[in-house]
């Protein structure tokens, strides 16, 4: 029978679910192998083509390793709360649980028609409550815990609480807030429960503190940075804001330097390792507190900044605050404030990244306020300007123009002083030359320092004088962790006096409880501010906001390694057995989110012992963007440019005036229009009038973003269908390297469906009957074979998928074009491309006898280099300089034996039809060349 891919897919899918084949066991027998992809946030629109190319590579690369003897652990979940669900169900009312599940079941339903080797007993929910449980238990770990410098690692908050009983709060040395008291144990013992916990709440790795957020009105939610996009949110496109609300926040700052240190010992892609130390950000530098001219009492009489060029303290001209900073109300004079409140208004309609992305545009406002330079003695004036954020450093910077192009530019439009720090230097001129080796040229008692002097020189002069210090800062913030949303984890917090407090852990999980709406209440309050009857112990209220999306992607792949298990998020067993994931493939848009906030919980669970590995994620590979093939049909327009009711061929259009019109991939093959079906696509052009070119429609192209909006999203059922599972899994392969972005073309398709029938049909004859023999096989077929098994091998341990693709083609032509039905040959063949087509292999395997059991724990094929040596040579043999055939010779004959050789051949006998040649030119290894 002709290679019958539906059926043969739909078996083996079957099976496999019904023996649960990819089941994956804690072996200790065997070497553990655990590839891990990004779980999908299951959207109503399902998989596209795009979607599973990840998936397929991961999936290959696990069979792949099977075979090679490993225990494989290759499991999916989904990350199933978040914004798009609860935004649908505002919309119609109906619960996100509804919708999600939904969804899941389109997303499970289309990746089991792909052929995935998943271990679906282990599928995870971030949405289920047996799941979210353990992301609760986590924070009430992280609530309990702090940063203790002196070990460099976080604690139980029982330890700071024992130093704070011997010694006081004198010794500790923490990561923790800044307004922390000063006390001795008698203070400590005298304080009263709320003031005890309103002290350790600034210690612990999570924490309610004031945050400046990205506000959306509209969405009644916060946003993180990466959903805003040129102040208006991704989702809904809604305007977004800059507000100070008090929110939940992890300390992941503590983390900072581990965190920096770490990537040296990782192999993941260096984009994405360089995206995490420019977000990390360490800068070595100096703090300076610059005291307030006629500072207010009640308020710190100093601003402090940052600086990693303290050495420039005598050109500063001005100092910027953020427009949030806390001083800034209290320092605005009465002249200043109109124009103060107007640019703060202004400002929070950008976000924080707009901000920083913003090197060119000039603004900001006068204080009408001064301080006094600390070194100098000189009077600088306080602005407020919003390339200063709040949350990096101390929210204030100082300018200093003659060594800054920004601070120049804003000096400049502002008409400040430029102070000159650089002798016989232009305003303008880099500060580079401040750091070259040799005199330093300043001002100030540091005149004829070299740089490496005055630095240290500036740092003890601060210090001795209480107006800094040295200082290694982070640019990274602590984490914001509440979301005023519905649909995620509710946070296990209640309050009591004001103050938060951690419900019992045998109450977890805290559920999510009914509500009449998803929207915030008509106060102000989260959705859950809607639940009734929602209390702790019927009185204290609870924690209104839920957890951000990144909360339940933070440690997952520790519940895959035991997802029952109900006493614990995983057991010790299963955690040194499993210990870290070996291969990660997902998207390089995680690397300042999800793979960072991961790499900072794993870390913490280390430090309390739940883990053993300091790094979660051994190799990651980004896997690169399949994007959008469009169609065009162009309109013709008349000459007010207004579309007429006829369409022109492409090849025509340069004869008319027109307009390019999205069209639906799926009715266009070989970018030849299906007009009837574009008539049900575009109603209004039923009537159209077509202009054809050789009697077809033919459609532009062009390479874009898949997306439903310009019609080329590609459904992989319709593909699956037409071509079976196999055939797409081998093309997408085949588009190109794994990491690098490709467009899709569905016209390249019926090549590698053309290919898996040929190689079919090697096991049948040409009555589609199953033909193979136990013949010896020929050195030949051999070399082709063993040639496959190196190169795949080879492939695969590189993640060159797209070259096997190419090399299963030449063995299958070169077998075919050696007439091979050897069983030996074909068997070791059906076991290297079973990693790409599971499903016809499998069916063949069981063909060739194997009926028991499955090819997925067969044993990948050794390979013999010594089929690969060549002790032949197929010499093209030429009279007069034509080709007439190739000969066979053993490489080792020497040039009068190769003449002899072809002399003597029948065939080149005829050719010469009896005439005696006058030169016989034999070149070794290459060719002969008969001269008549």
């Amino acid at each position: 029978m002709d290679y019958q891919f539906k059926e043969i897919e739909q078996k083996w899918q079957k099976i496999w679910a019904q023996n649960q084949t990819f089941k994956a066991d804690t072996d200790t027998s065997k070497p553990k192998f655990y590839v891990l992809d990004m779980f999908p946030y299951p959207s109503g629109a399902g998989l596209h083509v795009g979607h599973p190319l990840g998936y397929i590579a991961s999936d290959i690369f696990s069979r792949y390793k099977r075979l090679k003897g490993f225990n494989v652990l290759h499991p999916m979940g989904y990350d199933s709360f978040g914004l798009p669900a609860e935004q649908y169900a505002i919309q119609t009312g109906q619960h996100p649980a509804l919708t999600t599940e939904t969804n899941i079941n389109t997303y499970r339903r289309q990746l089991d028609k792909i052929g995935f080797s998943f271990d679906w007993s282990r599928e995870v929910r971030t949405s289920d409550p047996s799941y979210y449980k353990w992301t609760q238990w986590i924070f009430m770990q992280l609530f309990n815990s702090w940063y203790n410098l002196e070990n460099d690692r976080a604690e139980d908050i029982t330890t700071l609480i024992e130093k704070f009983n011997a010694s006081g709060s004198a010794d500790v040395k923490a990561v923790c807030d800044e307004d922390i008291k000063s006390f001795m144990p008698s203070d400590w013992a005298t304080m009263t429960p709320e003031e005890k916990q309103e002290e350790l709440l600034k210690y612990r790795l999570t924490y309610l503190r004031e945050s400046t957020v990205n506000w959306c009105p509209a969405l009644g939610t916060v946003l993180a940075n990466d959903e805003v996009k040129d102040g208006y949110s991704e989702r809904g496109g809604h305007p977004v804001e800059q507000k100070k609300m008090m929110q939940w926040s992890m300390r992941i700052s503590a983390y900072a330097e581990r965190l920096l240190q770490g990537l040296n010992t990782i192999d993941w892609p260096e984009p994405v390792k360089e995206m995490q130390r420019n977000w990390i950000g360490k800068s070595v530098g100096a703090s300076v507190r610059f005291p307030i001219e006629n500072a207010p009492a009640s308020f710190d009489n100093y601003i402090e900044v940052f600086t990693t060029r303290v050495d420039t303290i005598f050109g500063v001209s001005y100092l910027v605050l953020a427009p949030e900073h806390e001083m800034v109300s209290v320092l605005t004079t009465p002249a200043q404030k109109e124009s103060v409140e107007t640019y703060i208004t202004q400002t929070k309609k950008k976000s924080e990244l707009d901000r920083m992305a913003d090197t060119k545009t000039v603004s900001g406002a006068f204080t009408g306020s001064y301080v006094i330079n600390p070194v100098s003695g000189e009077r600088v004036q306080l602005w407020i300007a919003d390339y200063v954020l709040a949350g990096y450093g101390t929210g204030a910077v100082m300018g200093v123009p003659s060594g800054d192009q920004r601070d120049w530019l804003f000096a400049k439009h502002f008409n400040l002083p430029i102070v000159q720090i650089l002798d016989a230097q232009k305003e303008i001129d880099v500060q580079a030359d401040a750091t070259k080796e040799g005199t330093y040229i300043n001002s100030g008692f540091i005149n004829g320092m070299t740089y490496a002097e005055a630095i240290p020189t500036l740092n003890n002069w601060l210090a001795e004088k209480g107006a800094g210090k040295a200082k290694i800062n982070y640019r990274m913030r602590d984490a914001i962790f509440g979301r005023q949303r519905y649909w995620g984890e509710p946070i296990p917090v209640y309050f009591k006096n004001g103050l938060p407090y951690l419900i019992k852990e045998e109450e977890l999980p805290l559920m999510l409880p009914e509500i009449d709406k998803y929207l915030p209440t008509e106060t102000g309050e989260p959705p859950l501010g809607r639940a009734e009857d929602w209390s702790y112990e019927d009185q204290y209220e609870y924690e209104l906001s839920t957890m951000p999306g990144w909360a339940g992607s933070s440690w997952y792949w520790y519940r895959y390694m035991d997802a029952q298990n109900d006493g614990s998020f995983a057991s010790k067993e299963a955690i040194e057995y499993w210990k870290d994931v070996d291969l990660y493939i997902g998207g390089s848009e995680h690397a300042t989110g999800h793979l960072l906030y991961s790499r900072f919980w794993n870390k913490f669970l280390k430090d309390l012992g739940y883990v053993q590995e300091e790094e979660p994620f051994k190799k990651l590979i980004n896997q690169g963007m399949i994007q959008g093939r469009s169609n065009f049909v162009y309109r013709v327009v008349d000459e007010n440019g207004k579309g007429t009711n006829t369409l022109v061929s492409q090849g025509l259009k340069k004869d008319y005036k027109t307009s390019a019109l999205h069209v639906d991939v799926n009715i266009v093959e070989n970018e030849v229009l299906d007009i009837a079906k574009f008539k049900l696509f575009r109603p209004e052009f039923a009537d159209a009038e077509f202009i054809l070119e050789n009697g077809k429609y033919i459609c532009g192209v062009e390479v874009e973003k898949m997306s439903k909006s310009k019609f080329n999203v590609v459904n992989p059922d319709i593909l699956i269908e037409n071509y079976g599972a196999d055939t797409l899994r081998m093309y997408e392969m085949f588009l190109g390297p794994l990491e690098q972005s490709k467009p899709w073309n569905t016209n390249g398709i019926e090549g590698v469906f053309k290919f898996l029938r040929k190689f079919w049909r090697l096991f049948h004859n040409d009555t589609w009957v199953f033909n193979v023999s136990d013949s010896v096989p020929s050195k030949a077929e051999l070399k082709a074979l063993h040639k496959i098994i190196k190169k795949v091998q080879d492939d695969i341990d590189r993640f060159s998928f797209n070259t096997s693709v190419s090399s299963f083609m030449i063995a299958v032509n070169e077998l075919t074009d050696l007439k091979c039905k050897n069983r030996q040959v074909l068997e070791d063949l059906v076991v290297v491309l079973s990693s790409y087509a599971p499903h016809i292999c499998e069916e063949l395997w069981a063909q060739l006898g194997h009926e028991e059991g499955s090819l997925s724990y067969a044993k990948y094929p050794e390979f013999n280099p010594a089929y690969l040596v060549e002790d032949e040579f197929s010499y093209p043999i030429s009279v007069n300089g034509k080709t007439r055939l190739n000969l066979n010779l053993s490489l080792s004959l020497d040039v009068k034996a190769i003449e002899d050789a072809v002399m003597a051949d029948e065939q080149v006998q005829k050719y010469l039809d009896g005439k005696t040649p006058k030169k016989v030119i034999v070149v070794k290894g290459r060719i002969v060349n008969i001269v008549l």
